[in-house]
């Protein structure tokens, strides 16, 4: 039986003819006689309309059978789910005493189970797909969400009510036949004019003027530095198993961050003297977690200063070597613009502390890893903040491949992601689907000040400040910020 060929709707030719040749033969009727011409394209337009009309009606005609054939074809196929289903469950419950001639051939059998595969990654890839636009939204949604709570703030804020102006002195009119006595001119009333917006708040210029500095340095110098524990949890089941160690410096009453201290530390050149301060501290916590039984690990965050400072790299040996237990358990964090400007020395002196001090990259500026190169550093952790892994992220800034494959490619390397910054716990469902591994944030714990006891436990056992640098002795400290200018310079 020969099938027959689907008619095919197209734009026909012959009206078009029909058109331009009416168009030719009115233009110059026109011309001649504008009552005629009026009537011949009236009566073009009733013969088109009539057309039009009866080409709706086959277009009405021909929906109507496509919609017919579109439900057999959706009967067809829900028929050939079930027979699909009756055949996967014949062959998962069949027995091996069943007919050998029932059983359907192996040639269609391998076809069945080729259709489902195809199918299968079909379903796949949409559901891939749809994940993707609902990430989309999501973020889109989020952003929606910060606008709009933005701009509730800003209406609900109070107006600056107006102070009324004073009214303005008007000079009396003066009788006539007397001379009004020589008065001093009044001024008007000072007007103050009401702030309309609140005063920034500041950040590092709590200390711009050389006594609140000084005031810092010498908090510094005394008791004034503190530490705060935050946990790095694991998703999705929230599992406490690293802590990262954060300085806090207290100036009087007030508890201040690294980004409001660090830029007065630097002009007095005291962030080596905060590196080597805060590992001591690291290192006897890490002692007392090991004393009560737990396999946690502590990191901190060097500043880049620390890696310029001759000596600071083989005290770090010699802190690890006083204390064997510390392998592992120590661990220090350098930004992705360090890792990537180490000189030789450096890395050969990170290199030999491999196996006995663990390694983190951080502050990431674009997650362009390599994970084969960070391997070889021997770097374990990438700390990565929440924002960028679930915002749009510049061209420059993105991976070069998907998230999910970056995620994979870095734990094939042995090297594991950790999302830091979580703040709201709607973000923790796209980190899991992410496969993110390790989290770290508000949203699980705020950091927490060490306790005193805790630092003080193990005098006994806590290794000796650092020696002076081994000689030649170190430069002059107005030295190093130029010799890192230079360096930054290259």
């Amino acid at each position: 039986m020969k099938t027959p060929k689907a008619r095919t709707i197209r734009p026909r030719g012959t009206p078009w003819i029909l058109g331009l040749i009416g168009v030719l033969v009115l233009v110059p009727l026109a011309l001649i006689l504008p009552l005629a011409a009026v009537a011949t394209v009236s009566g073009l337009a009733i013969v088109g309309g009539a057309l039009l009309w009866r080409r709706l009606s086959a277009f009405a005609v021909a929906q109507e059978v496509v919609s017919k054939e579109i439900g057999v074809l959706s009967q067809r196929l829900v028929k050939l789910e079930a027979v699909t289903a009756a055949l996967i469950q014949s062959r998962m419950q069949g027995s091996a005493a069943a007919d050998p001639a029932a059983r359907p051939p192996d040639e269609a059998v391998k076809a069945l189970d080729a259709r489902l595969d195809a199918g299968l990654e079909e379903v796949t890839a949409e559901i891939g797909i749809l994940s993707g636009i609902v990430r989309e939204l999501a973020a889109v949604v989020a952003s929606q969400d910060g606008d709009i709570a933005r701009l509730r703030v800003q209406a609900q804020a109070p107006e600056p009510k107006p102070v009324p102006q004073a009214e303005p002195i008007r000079p009396r009119p003066a009788p006539a036949a007397t001379v009004p006595p020589e008065t001093e001119p009044v001024a008007p009333p000072m007007r103050l004019v009401p702030r309309t917006t609140l005063p920034a708040a500041r950040t590092s210029d709590h200390f711009a003027t050389e006594a609140d500095a000084a005031l810092l340095i010498e908090a510094f110098d005394g008791e004034g530095l503190e530490v705060f524990l935050q946990p790095v949890v694991t998703l999705p089941q929230r599992k406490v198993v690293a802590y990262e160690a954060l300085a806090r410096l207290k100036v009087g009453d007030a508890v201040y961050a690294p980004e409001t201290f660090l830029p007065v530390l630097e002009r007095h050149g005291r962030t080596t003297a905060l590196d080597r301060r805060m590992l001591q501290r690291v290192a006897t916590i890490a002692r007392h977690l090991q004393g009560r039984g737990s396999p946690a690990s502590v990191s901190y965050s060097l500043t880049p200063h620390s890696l310029f400072e001759p000596g600071f790299l083989r005290s770090l040996g010699r802190l690890v070597s006083e204390g064997p237990e510390l392998a592992g358990r120590v661990v220090i964090a350098l930004p992705q613009s360090s890792w990537r400007s180490l000189d030789a020395e450096q890395a050969a002196l990170l290199a030999g502390l491999r196996g006995r001090i663990g390694f983190v990259m951080d502050r990431p500026i674009d997650l362009r890893f390599d994970p084969t190169a960070l391997a070889e550093r021997g770097i374990t952790q990438v700390k990565v903040a929440a924002a960028l892994l679930l915002r749009p992220l510049d061209r420059e800034a993105r991976p070069d491949i998907a998230l999910e494959d970056l995620v994979t490619s870095l734990a094939r390397a042995g090297i594991r992601l950790v999302a830091t910054g979580v703040e709201a716990e709607t973000e923790v469902p796209d980190l899991i689907d992410l496969d993110v591994p390790l989290a770290q944030g508000e949203v699980f714990a705020a950091p927490r000040a060490v306790r005193a006891e805790v630092l003080s436990a193990l005098p006994e056992a806590a290794p000796p400040p650092p020696p002076s640098p081994d000689p030649p002795p170190s430069p002059p400290p107005q030295r190093r910020p130029f010799r890192d200018f230079l360096r930054r310079a290259g």
